[in-house]
Formats: structure tokens, C-alpha cells, sequence
């Protein structure tokens, strides 16, 4: 049997167990430990050790071995929890990572990586536990209560089976189904961990099976009990696999490499089963509403009937239909939309333990808070947000907060407090990382500025200082570190989120903190967006960007030097952006005065894009314009209008910028013009006199 075409779903569920390790370990009480988190980390080790030797990834499965016996422990109360052994136990999860991307990639994990965290796990079962212990001699465990009988020994060898954390009637079932399979010999145990010694010839395989049918496979426990061994010593685990049940794991039959996978991303998403349903019983509807309208049109070979109005019944079925079918087309696209939409807590999740760890690394005290996790996003959004968010939270944690002694001296409390917040916000999501830190440095900002040879003032408004840490290679930081201070990040997170089709905005108080804001598109794959036409040409822009549209007047129109105009609407002087110009669209109207105006906004600046004319607006389907043709600037993607034409997507922070670098260019033209013919800059009467 190929079992390799089950790879990729034990990946996908093995990442989320060490997902739920993390977050538990992360999460734990070391003073007073929850038994039920302790058992669920137990648990998830025990499910990956049982995937690993099915699939013959034999680097897993050693580690897992290893750290499932001291998780073992630890539930049991033999092991006292200190952060340093919770650290152990990271460092062994982030290992279990490595070698699981390994398999995904299909290689083999790092053999020294391996021999170095079962060293490590080896060294603290025998600190702790004061046993030596390997890969091939399990810790030994102490019996939970010595008051017990000792359970005879097995001449021919057997079964143990535990149920963990099960009620009085699974154990009961439990102890029915195992006296089918052989001689029950012994059992012992609570509602906690159920144990029963079976003298039985039947494999463990078969008894995973039976066993199926009482609890879930991370609720089972089946090991091998040796020959004339004591049946209630725990022996190497006896997991299914491809080869003999009982044979060691590294003689198994060596399984199929997995191919690599395509992308880093995950390519599947969980979807609950209320969203399917809702999905079939649009389709089902889209199914009824052809049937109308096939009998519409078979109908209308015939002859015509009218109502007492007079009115074709024909022509009134086939307006019915199509109003059906539009109706079920759209509750059918926000159905399937829905699909690719998950909980912020997906990215939320990777935060605990980068701020845990750092933090100890910077010697400060931080309490780590999230909102809105349950906010929804698209999943292509949430894989490409993670790094810009790993830039801003390690900022945070470095330039940000403070050490509990300077927190302190300021008034403060000792611990600073990070948090990671979501919200819908319109046809957007707004994400904010803010924390309670010193705040952005003005001056500090400004000198570092002029120091790059960048353009600053000490005019500028405090939102324009804090955007000029955007610009590549900026960086405040006063020594280099592997945290920061390399002059990167920051200009690659402005910059990812712009491809997203989002802005970045930060808002920073001294002495009171700092808060970074990132507005994206809810999903890249569907846009509400306005028709426009410029000349004979069809544009759309992102509904979400539109503040306003008006007719401007021709004194509310103000010229700037360098051929800049500025529009005045109300008490604000908006940059004119004439698509036309920036795009060279022939045909168009140039004149501002007899234009649309449409106020948009981009990165937190407001723009006046002057149009011939709004068309309506709609949702459209985008298309990737690099992908499919070439970069165009001033233009982010592109779409197919119900007509069959191609209408482009402004990118309105772009469209200013094309636009500046035009006029900068015939600038630049105007003057080497100007410098071949020395006679333009000498009056006329000047020449006329010298003539003479």
C-alpha cells in the first residue's frame, strides 16, 4: 500500500498539535501546572510519535519518544516544572518543526540537530529523574501508587492498552472489547489514565482498530509488554506501521519520500461544515433557476401570451429568472468568498512565544494581549501579513517598551504591555500593533534624517516624521544587534503591505507609546470599486479609497510652482492628480473646471483624481496584471468588465507618484530647452537694443 499519498495530512495535522504544544507550554502555570494542559501537551506528542512511526519518519519519532516519556513525567507530578525546563520542551517543539518541514520538503532532518536535542532531552531525564535513559531505554516510569499489586509476568509476552481521560462506561467497554481479543490479566487506573494488561497474541494494530470505536487515537496508549517482563513497566511503544507490528521502528520498510511542496504557504483550509451546506444549497438554487429559465426560452418558441395588462408573460418570467439568478450568483460568490476567509487567531497564534522569548532576551518584562481574533481575513492575506508583523512586534519589544527599571523611574509599571488588536473596518481590516512604550523620538528622528540626506524640516507635522521611518536603511538604533538596528524591516514592511494593496500608518506619543496601523483589503480576489472614464477609456478605483466626488471650481483651483495644482476642498488643499496626464490617455478632458473630482485616499494622504466622468459602481473580479502582462505603474491590477473589455485598477499612491515623476521629467526637458537657447532668458527689448 502507497501511503504516501496521506503525507500531507499528517503535516497539516501534526503542525497544528505542535501549534497547540506551543500555545499550552506557553500558556503554563510552572508553580501550579493544569493537569488538563499537561495531558493535552502529552497528548499531541503521543499523536505525532504515532504518525511519525506509521510513515517511517524515524527523526521524529525519536524525539517524540523522548519528550512524550518526560511529558509523561511531568502530568504525573515526577518532574517539578521550572521555565527552564518549559524552555527544554520549546526548544524540542521548534526541533519537532524543523524536521517536519524536512519530510515536507522531502530530505532528512539535520542528523547533529537530532542528536543534540535527544542528548539534551537524555540529560534532563537523568538531572530529573536520576535515570539514564536513550532512545532504545525509555524512561523507566515509577508506578503511581506503590500500594498496588505488582501484575504477574507475561511468559509469551503481550498488550497494554491505557485510555486517557475517559469516563466509567468506555472502561467498561474497554475491558468487553479486550476479553474478546485475549486473557486480561490486569488493570488498574482512574478517570485520568485506565490501564489494561492483556495476554493476547492479536497485534497492536488490531487492537488500534477495535479501539477506534471506544475513544479518539490521541486517547489511546497501546504498548508492547516483553516476555517474562513485569507487565506494568512501559516498554518502546508499539505504533502502527508498514512493516511487522513488532518490529523496532528503524527496521521498518523505509517509506516514499513526499515531493516538496509548492510554496511555504499551507495549501488547504479547514471549513466548517455549516459553510458547505450553505454552498450546496446555493448551487441547488442555481440548478432551480436554470430549470426556469430553460422552460422561459422553450417556451418563447411558441406563441406569446399576455396578461390583463398586457404585459408579455414571457418577457416577465425571463426578468424573474434573471433577477433570481443574479441574486444566487452573488449569495453563491460571498459563500465561497467566506471559505477563504480565517480567524486572525492564525497569526495571532505565532506571537506568544517570539515575545516570550525575546523578551527575556532584552531583559524586559511584557504581557503579551490580543483583541479581536476572531476577526476574519483572507488566508492569502493572513500567510503574507505574518513577517511585516514580526518586524513591528520585535520593534516594539526593542525600540518600544522599556526595561522595568526605566519604567519604573517614569512612573510605570514594571511590565509593559504589547498588544495585537483586529477589527473589521468597513470593506477593510484594520490591524494595529501598539504598546505602552517611550514613544517615537521627534528629534531623534529628524537628525537621523538629515544624517541619511533626506529632505526634513522642523516644520514637518509629527505624522510626516514618523513615516520617514519607512525609508530604506533608517534605523534609530544606537548599536547593530541580531534584534535590529541593520536598517532594515520597516521599509520591507511599508512595502508588502502596498502590495497588498494596504497602507501603514503610525501614530506615537512621547513617554505614552506607539501605535502602528495596517488597513488592508479583506480578500485580493474580489474588489468593490467604481467605474471610471477618462477619455474613452474605462479605470476602476477601490470603492475603499473614495472619500468623495464633486465639481470642482475653477477658484478653488490654485497653481503651484513646478506645474502643481492644488484643489481646496472645504479647509484642505488636496494634490491634483489628472489621470489622463499620468496615464497619457488621448481624448480626455483637460481642462480641471469641466472634470470629476474624486477625493481618494492612499497611505493616510487624501488625493483629488481628476476624471471625465463616473461610470457606477461594482464589484469585479482582479486579476494579477504582473503575472498575467508586465508592472505597469500607477496601475495595481486589472479586471474583466461584463462587456469582455479589460479594465485597469488604479493604485492611488502610485498615480501620484507617476504623476510627480512626469512633471519632474518635463521640467527637467523645459530647462535643457531653455539652456540650448540662451536668447529665451534675455528680454526682448534687450536683444532689439543690442541688435541695433
Amino acid at each position: 500500500m502507497d501511503i504516501s499519498e496521506f503525507y500531507d495530512t499528517f503535516f497539516e495535522e501534526a503542525e497544528e498539535l505542535l501549534g497547540d504544544m506551543e500555545a499550552h507550554l506557553l500558556d503554563l502555570n510552572v508553580d501550579d501546572p493544569d493537569v488538563e494542559q499537561l495531558n493535552a501537551i502529552f497528548r499531541a506528542a503521543h499523536s505525532i510519535k504515532g504518525g511519525a512511526g506509521t510513515f517511517g519518519f524515524e527523526a521524529l519519532l525519536r524525539t517524540t519518544h523522548l519528550l512524550e516519556n518526560l511529558l509523561d513525567h511531568a502530568r504525573r507530578g515526577r518532574i517539578a516544572l521550572r521555565r527552564d525546563i518549559v524552555d527544554t520542551f520549546l526548544e524540542a517543539k521548534d526541533m519537532l518543526n524543523d524536521q517536519l518541514d524536512a519530510y515536507r520538503q522531502g530530505t532528512e532532518p539535520d542528523p547533529e540537530a537530532l542528536e543534540r536535542i535527544c542528548e539534551t532531552l537524555r540529560k534532563m531525564a537523568l538531572e530529573e529523574l536520576g535515570e539514564e535513559t536513550g532512545d532504545d531505554a525509555p524512561v523507566t516510569a515509577v508506578p503511581v501508587a506503590t500500594a498496588e499489586p505488582e501484575p504477574p509476568a507475561l511468559p509469551g509476552g503481550g498488550v497494554r492498552v491505557a485510555l486517557l481521560g475517559v469516563d466509567e462506561k468506555d472502561r467498561q467497554l474497554l475491558i468487553e472489547e479486550l476479553g474478546q481479543l485475549g486473557e486480561i490479566v490486569f488493570q488498574s487506573g482512574d478517570a485520568d489514565r485506565f490501564e489494561v494488561t492483556l495476554n493476547t497474541s492479536v497485534s497492536a494494530t488490531d487492537i488500534e482498530a477495535v479501539m477506534c470505536f471506544i475513544a479518539e487515537p490521541e486517547q489511546l496508549d497501546i504498548q508492547a509488554v516483553a516476555a517474562s517482563e513485569p507487565a506494568a513497566a512501559p516498554t518502546e511503544p508499539v505504533v502502527p506501521a508498514p512493516a511487522a507490528p513488532d518490529a523496532a521502528p528503524e527496521k521498518a520498510a523505509p517509506a516514499a519520500k513526499p515531493k516538496a511542496a509548492a510554496s511555504g504557504e499551507s495549501s488547504s483550509i479547514r471549513v466548517p461544515v455549516t459553510k458547505v451546506d450553505q454552498i450546496i444549497n446555493l448551487v441547488g438554487e442555481l440548478i432551480i433557476t436554470q430549470s426556469m429559465l430553460n422552460q422561459v426560452a422553450e417556451g418563447g418558441q411558441g406563441k406569446h401570451s399576455t396578461d390583463s395588462s398586457g404585459q408579455d408573460n414571457g418577457s416577465a418570467a425571463l426578468v424573474t429568472g434573471l433577477n433570481l439568478l443574479q441574486r444566487n450568483a452573488r449569495d453563491l460568490q460571498e459563500a465561497v468568498m467566506s471559505i477563504r476567509m480565517v480567524p486572525m487567531d492564525y497569526v495571532f497564534s505565532r506571537f506568544p512565544r517570539l515575545v516570550r522569548d525575546l523578551a527575556a532576551k532584552l531583559g524586559k518584562e511584557v504581557e503579551l494581549v490580543t483583541e479581536g481574533k476572531s476577526t476574519e481575513l483572507d488566508k492569502s492575506l493572513t500567510e503574507r501579513i505574518i513577517d511585516p508583523l514580526t518586524h513591528l512586534v520585535r520593534n516594539s519589544l526593542d525600540h518600544g517598551i522599556e526595561t522595568p527599571a526605566i519604567r519604573q523611574a517614569a512612573g510605570k509599571s514594571g511590565t509593559g504591555t504589547l498588544t495585537l488588536s483586529a477589527q473589521h473596518q468597513g470593506g477593510n481590516i484594520l490591524i494595529e500593533v501598539s504598546d505602552d512604550g517611550a514613544g517615537l523620538d521627534r528629534a531623534k528622528i529628524l537628525a537621523k534624517a538629515r544624517a541619511n540626506g533626506l529632505s526634513v524640516s522642523d516644520s514637518m507635522s509629527d505624522d510626516d516624521v514618523w513615516q520617514l521611518v519607512f525609508a530604506p536603511g533608517f534605523s534609530t538604533a544606537e548599536q547593530v544587534s541580531d534584534v535590529s538596528g541593520r536598517g532594515v524591516g520597516m521599509d520591507v514592511v511599508k512595502r508588502n503591505i502596498q502590495t497588498m494593496g494596504g497602507h501603514v500608518e503610525i501614530l506615537s506619543r512621547p513617554g505614552e507609546g506607539t501605535v502602528t496601523r495596517i488597513v488592508l483589503p479583506l480578500t485580493l480576489a474580489i474588489l468593490d470599486g467604481m467605474s471610471i472614464k477618462v477619455g474613452a477609456e474605462v479605470f476602476i478605483v477601490p470603492v475603499s479609497a473614495v472619500i468623495e466626488s464633486l465639481q470642482p471650481r475653477r477658484e478653488d483651483l490654485y497653481p503651484m510652482a513646478g506645474g502643481d495644482v492644488l484643489l481646496k476642498v472645504r479647509e484642505d488643499y488636496l494634490p491634483v492628480v489628472a489621470v489622463h496626464h499620468a496615464l497619457d490617455v488621448d481624448d480626455a478632458v483637460t481642462e480641471p473646471p469641466r472634470c470629476i473630482a474624486v477625493i481618494v485616499q492612499g497611505e493616510g494622504r487624501r488625493y483629488a483624481l481628476m476624471v471625465d466622468e463616473l461610470v457606477g459602481q461594482q464589484q469585479v473580479v482582479v486579476k494579477n496584471l504582473e503575472t498575467n502582462y508586465r508592472k505597469v505603474p500607477g496601475i495595481s491590477a486589472a479586471t474583466i468588465l461584463g462587456d469582455g473589455s479589460v479594465a485597469l485598477i488604479l493604485d492611488i499612491v502610485d498615480m501620484h507618484r507617476l504623476s510627480q515623476s512626469k512633471k519632474e521629467r518635463q521640467r527637467e526637458q523645459h530647462n535643457v530647452a531653455t539652456r540650448r537657447r540662451p536668447e529665451a532668458l534675455i528680454p526682448p527689448a534687450l536683444i532689439k537694443e543690442v541688435e541695433h
